[in-house]
């Protein structure tokens, strides 16, 4: 079997600095640790899991939560993209992961009490119920997490940068010649609020009205379906609006299919602009004109920034990452 101290010849390096670099210590230059891992899987070492978690007073396990009714979080193209660069920067610093949530073996428990349980090291939170008391009790805790999408003074954040965005699309359109620009929002969440405000910051900038009735909701969990549904509420509009602005791309599509429903075409008689850019996007018919979110660094920084906090760094943190406008087949100049 491969010890620590094989690795240590190999390198020329001290068993004290080997085991450092599995143990997730900082005082170790960056150089001397790709040195000590590049060996350690040349020589196919596998690190003590239980020695570790003695030695470092931690699981090494990272919890994913996501909130629960719609399971979002796991189907959204957006969260797989956060998801896959989170893991890989996870796994690649020793961490495994696990999904969490209130009930373990059909008994109910709070989300703090099943990372009890489980001996979490930290949290990354996506889509909670912020009325939901055991979320509260989470984040009263002192237990290290990191929240996608959300506003909190409590614990460290990461998100897109939603209002550069939404003035990215909103003043595009109006480059085209669209002045009748409708907006289908992603419902009362952080990432919805946040482009619904940059949408209405937009066009009072542009010196745009906005129309009764041209900003209608989606879901929260922004579907397909509430896309499609809210459109059919726009072309109900006495005066159509020339370009819709969906808060996320799977809003974008429902709206797509609600317009050729309806006997209409896009762009030729009305353009749309989704948020997010996920795979299939590129592949609709027409290509979907959208703002990219770089889900991998956001992932990647997510992982970071939780990382830092459960080995022992300091203060609360907040990231904003971010954006551009990928222009495609979705709308057309008037």
């Amino acid at each position: 079997m491969i010890t620590i101290y094989d690795i240590a010849r190999k390198t020329g390096l001290s068993p004290t600095t080997v085991s450092k670099v599995f143990n997730g210590y900082s005082d170790v230059s960056e150089k001397t640790r790709r040195k000590i891992l590049d060996t350690a899987e040349q020589l196919g070492y596998v690190p003590n899991a239980h020695a570790r978690s003695l030695t470092t007073k931690r699981s090494w396990t990272i919890g994913m939560l996501f909130i629960e009714p719609s399971g979002a979080g796991i189907l959204h193209p957006y969260f797989g993209g956060v998801i896959e660069s989170f893991k890989q920067v996870a796994t690649s610093r020793g961490y495994d992961l696990m999904f969490i949530s209130k009930d373990i073996g059909g008994k109910k428990n709070g989300y703090l009490e099943h990372c009890k349980i489980r001996g979490i090291d930290g949290v990354v939170v996506i889509l909670p119920d912020a009325a939901d008391p055991y979320y509260q009790e989470l984040l009263d805790s002192s237990l290290p997490c990191l929240l996608l999408d959300q506003e909190t003074a409590q614990k460290s954040t990461i998100c897109s940068d939603n209002a550069e965005g939404t003035r990215l699309a909103v003043e595009y359109l109006h480059s085209l010649g669209h002045r009748k620009i409708a907006h289908i929002g992603g419902g009362p969440t952080f990432a919805g609020e946040q482009r619904l405000a940059g949408y209405l910051q937009a066009m009072e900038r542009l010196g745009l009205p906005v129309h009764p009735g041209y900003v209608v909701q989606g879901s929260y969990d922004f579907t397909v379906e509430s896309g499609k549904k809210a459109m059919e509420e726009l072309l109900q509009a006495e005066e159509l609006p020339t370009a819709v602005f969906a808060a996320g791309d799977n809003l974008a599509v429902g709206a797509m299919i609600a317009i050729k429903a309806h006997g209409l075409s896009v762009p030729e008689h009305i353009s749309i602009v989704g948020f997010d850019d996920i795979q299939m996007a590129k592949y609709l018919t027409p290509a979907l004109t959208t703002v990219r979110q770089n889900t991998y660094l956001l992932g990647s920084r997510a992982a970071d920034m939780l990382i830092y906090t459960i080995e022992g760094g300091a203060g609360i943190q907040s990231d904003c990452v971010p954006v551009g406008l990928v222009v495609r087949d979705s709308c057309r100049a008037l």
